[in-house]
């Protein structure tokens, strides 16, 4: 659907304008082949200039992060309900090995996620570095006697925080792109009139193609802008926000288990975080911790 928004900004613009001049076919062609014959220079002079900004202006985590978050036009969330069902499954398997056999059983697999027998039963979350690091490491904090779950919550609230700030960087950053095009765009433009003056000598009709071919460069600026990189912008903080529900997701269930529920309970406060949409039901849930081999 994303795409699918960006193909409708072209086909409403030069649609839209198509329509305000009466279906006149030849006039519009005349009015897009100046618009086109400006565009490669006035383009290369904003997007030019905005991309240079925004190089100077991140460090290349957030740029890294930047290119990475453009997948969010493709797939607009970080995870699916399977995902989800697969990391509960994974925390209900983990919490309920800690409830019969006790922490120290716990061990070899927080010491070693990557090898861990327990969790290669749920391969997308053990390849899911960031979030086997989050359980693994707090699971080693309890296990060394350090299960006060105030102090714990306020801590992840804490790494949470850094991780909202982190993965929402690059649409933040995107987004301040987007602000500063349409004045890239009146810069364009005023290099254009200059250009025009300077050549006043010109007949009328050569003029007004030069002056008309200047104001490209406000047009595309204003347009880029709120009609392709603000919505991108918008896409990339969207997705952000879905990858730190999944660690709060994470951070409910641990603490639960540590305020004294049992894991399915556990779990099921977990589940009552999530979306609507991404969000299993009661029984979906259970049906599939129910078939969950015995932890070993």
């Amino acid at each position: 659907m994303k795409f699918v928004g960006l193909a409708l900004v072209f086909v409403c613009t030069f649609g839209g304008l198509l329509i305000a001049m009466h279906f006149d076919v030849p006039k519009f062609m005349g009015l897009v082949s100046v618009i086109l014959a400006a565009l490669p220079g006035e383009f290369v002079i904003i997007m030019g200039c905005a991309i240079a900004a925004f190089l100077v202006a991140n460090t290349s985590e957030t740029i890294k992060g930047t290119i990475k978050y453009f997948s969010a036009l493709s797939k607009p969330e970080a995870y699916d309900k399977e995902d989800y069902i697969e990391m509960l499954s994974a925390l209900y398997t983990t919490l309920k090995l800690a409830k019969t056999k006790g922490w120290l059983a716990l061990e070899q697999h927080i010491e070693n996620p990557d090898e861990s027998e327990l969790f290669s039963q749920f391969p997308k979350f053990q390849h899911n570095h960031h979030a086997i690091v989050f359980v693994c490491d707090y699971l080693r904090i309890i296990s060394l006697g350090n299960d006060n779950p105030f102090e714990l919550e306020a801590l992840m609230d804490q790494e949470i925080e850094s991780i909202e700030a982190h993965e929402g960087h690059p649409g933040h950053a995107v987004q301040t792109m987007a602000d500063g095009i349409p004045a890239l765009g009146i810069v364009a433009a005023v290099l254009g009139v200059i250009k025009t003056m300077a050549s006043i000598s010109e007949p009328p009709e050569i003029l007004g193609k030069m002056i008309g071919g200047a104001l490209v460069g406000t047009f595309l600026g204003v347009w880029l802008s709120y009609g392709m990189v603000a919505p991108i912008a918008a896409a990339m903080s969207t997705k952000a926000e879905t990858e730190v529900t999944y660690f709060k997701c994470m951070k409910v269930c641990l603490i639960a288990f540590l305020n004294g529920a049992a894991p399915q309970v556990a779990v099921e406060f977990s589940r009552k975080l999530l979306p609507h949409h991404v969000q299993p039901s009661f029984l979906e849930l259970e049906e599939v911790l129910n078939e969950l081999p015995s932890p070993a």
